[in-house]
């Protein structure tokens, strides 16, 4: 089971993470959210990581921005795949190809499939992430418990991250219900908006990795 903690903002929760054994970092680079970070900053930070040889995939989460300028921040930064995880159409993501997968945000598991049949382009995993259904401008990050009956419909035919409200107490259950590639948790394990908590790390990791 592979796990994905979002939204670094600095180096010593980056670390944190890693020692924990996270299996995949995420940065966003949407502005309103709490977690977003400066292109320059993510670089700074990746190469950091990079010169401690730390082998976690790092991820660039994007909302609605033009796909050159994502390509472009993925070279800045050093980022190995982008997450697009606004309202973007399948030809930001064929623009793209192999460097960017598709988060969803069905409402049930009919939608789940369609969404599916509409963005999955990528062969390697993960092929989409499936987020909780929000509000209008909203795009994940809020704490919500996402339809775990619309991911498994998603998760029986392709490699996904499930996320949406995941946090250490729930994330087993998750797992379980789903049957998901890998998880992903953001605000679950955080002592407060975009600064995380080792210990809670720690936790979600392990609870996810024993499933």
């Amino acid at each position: 089971m592979r796990v994905k903690i979002c939204g670094i903002t600095t180096l010593d929760d980056a670390l944190a993470a890693i020692e924990a054994e996270a299996d995949m970092l995420g940065f966003n680079f949407y502005p309103p959210s709490p977690r977003c970070i400066e292109p320059a900053a993510c670089a700074a930070m990746v190469a950091a990581l990079r010169a401690r040889s730390a082998p976690t995939m790092m991820v660039g989460v994007f909302v609605n921005m033009p796909p050159d300028r994502v390509a472009a921040i993925l070279d800045e930064c050093g980022l190995a795949l982008a997450q697009l995880s606004g309202d973007e159409p399948p030809s930001d993501l064929a623009m793209l190809g192999e460097r960017a997968f598709k988060g969803i945000r069905p409402k049930d598991a009919a939608e789940s499939v369609a969404l599916a049949a509409r963005y999955v382009v990528r062969v390697e995993p993960p092929v989409l992430l499936v987020d909780a259904s929000a509000g209008a401008g909203q795009f994940g990050g809020t704490g919500q418990v996402g339809d775990w009956d619309a991911a498994r419909a998603v998760a029986a035919a392709h490699p996904i991250l499930l996320a949406g409200g995941l946090h250490p107490e729930n994330v087993a259950a998750a797992i379980a219900a789903v049957q998901p590639w890998g998880v992903d948790v953001a605000s679950g394990v955080e002592s407060s908006p975009g600064r995380k908590d080792a210990a809670k790390m720690k936790a979600f990791v392990r609870a996810a990795h024993d499933e």
